[in-house]
C-alpha cells in the first residue's frame, strides 16, 4: 500500500465527503424543528402583509399580529444556533403558537401555528446524541508480593482474662483493663 492510500484509509468518511459533515452538524440540533418554527412564523407574517379583507387587526396597529411571529421566526433560528437552549426556546415556541390564534388571524390561517406548534413540542422531545465512550485501556495492576503464611511479627496478642491478668500495672495495659 502506498503511502498515499493509506492516508486516505484513515480519514473518516464523514471527513472526505461534505455531505457527511453537514448530515452530522445537523444532527447536532433540532434542525427540523427549528425550520418548521421559522417557517410558521414566516407563514404568519405573509398572511398578515396579505391584501385580503379578512384579516384581524387586535391593538394599537396589530402589534402583537407582527411581534408574535417575528419573535417565532427569531425561536426557529435560535434554535438551530444554540441547541443547548432547546426547552427554553420550545416552551416559547409552545405559548406563542397558541397566542397566535388571538394576534395573528388565527394564527396565519392555522397553518402557521400547526407549524409553529409541531416545531416547539419536535424541539422539546429532542435530545443530542450521545458520543460513544472511547475505548479506554485497562488499568496496569502492580502486583505485590504476598507475605509467606506464619505468624505475624511482633509481641504474642494477649486475649483472654488469664492474660488482662498478666497486664495490670504494666504500661501496656489497656485503659479498660481492670486494677
Amino acid at each position: 500500500m502506498t503511502a498515499g492510500r493509506h492516508e486516505a484509509a484513515e480519514v473518516a468518511p464523514a471527513v472526505r465527503r461534505p455531505a457527511g459533515r453537514w448530515r452530522r452538524w445537523r444532527r447536532g440540533r433540532p434542525f427540523t424543528a427549528g425550520v418548521l418554527v421559522a417557517l410558521g412564523g414566516a407563514e404568519m407574517l405573509v398572511t398578515l402583509r396579505a391584501p385580503l379583507g379578512v384579516l384581524l387587526h387586535v391593538g394599537p396597529q396589530g402589534l402583537a399580529a407582527y411581534l408574535v411571529p417575528v419573535v417565532l421566526v427569531l425561536c426557529g433560528v435560535l434554535l438551530i444556533a444554540t441547541p443547548q437552549q432547546r426547552v427554553f426556546y420550545a416552551l416559547v415556541t409552545l405559548v406563542l403558537g397558541l397566542v397566535s390564534w388571538l394576534t395573528s388571524n388565527l394564527g396565519g390561517f392555522l397553518i402557521g401555528m400547526l407549524l409553529a406548534l409541531v416545531g416547539g413540542a419536535l424541539a422539546f422531545a429532542w435530545t443530542p446524541a450521545k458520543q460513544p465512550r472511547a475505548a479506554r485501556p485497562a488499568p496496569v495492576q502492580e502486583e505485590t508480593p504476598t507475605p509467606a503464611p506464619g505468624p505475624a511479627p511482633g509481641p504474642p496478642a494477649q486475649t483472654g482474662p488469664a492474660q488482662a491478668e498478666a497486664r495490670v500495672g504494666t504500661p501496656e495495659a489497656a485503659p479498660g483493663d481492670r486494677r
